[in-house]
């Protein structure tokens, strides 16, 4: 009787220290490549028929205190060629502060495949920008939405 009851007082102990440690750490960084799907179109239907989406790609600055440097937000087609350069110069992004780029729905330049990669940096390390594609499109009387988050890659 009395093991059992240690096993489990020390299962929950290890269980809240493991808990607290993935809670209470925020991530901070100096700079990152974030890649995010896009998928433009999808196919539906025992067909295949396409459907034609709009993409909004959204940076989110999540630091209170620190503004970041967005120095590029590139689109990729699906054969990985590069489509759009959408950032004519670094953009400065205020502490918690947004930037939004929309494809239209009937840009499908990209494919099914397409992708952006951005490339942010910042002089002190910040809380990470959530990067994320809020994907949405409506055909016929249905509609569809996702959201596709950004991943951080190696260059």
């Amino acid at each position: 009787m009395f093991r059992k009851g240690v096993y489990f007082v020390v299962f929950f102990v290890i269980l809240y220290i493991l808990a607290g440690a993935a809670f209470s750490e925020v991530e901070k960084k100096k700079s990152q490549t974030i890649y995010v799907s896009a998928y433009p179109n999808v196919f539906m239907g025992p067909r295949g028929i396409a459907f034609d989406m709009g993409v909004t790609l959204m940076i989110q600055n999540t630091d209170f205190k620190s503004p970041i440097t967005i120095t590029s937000v590139d689109y990729y087609d699906t054969q990985g060629r590069l489509t759009k350069k959408y950032l004519a110069s670094p953009l400065t992004l205020n502490p918690m502060a947004s930037k939004y780029i929309h494809v239209t729905e009937k840009d499908t330049s990209g494919g099914i495949g397409s992708n952006f990669i951005v490339r942010w940096k910042t002089e002190k390390e910040v809380n990470v920008p959530v990067i994320e594609a809020v994907i949405i499109g409506s055909q016929g009387g249905r509609g569809i939405s996702f959201i596709s988050l950004g991943k951080e890659i190696n260059e």
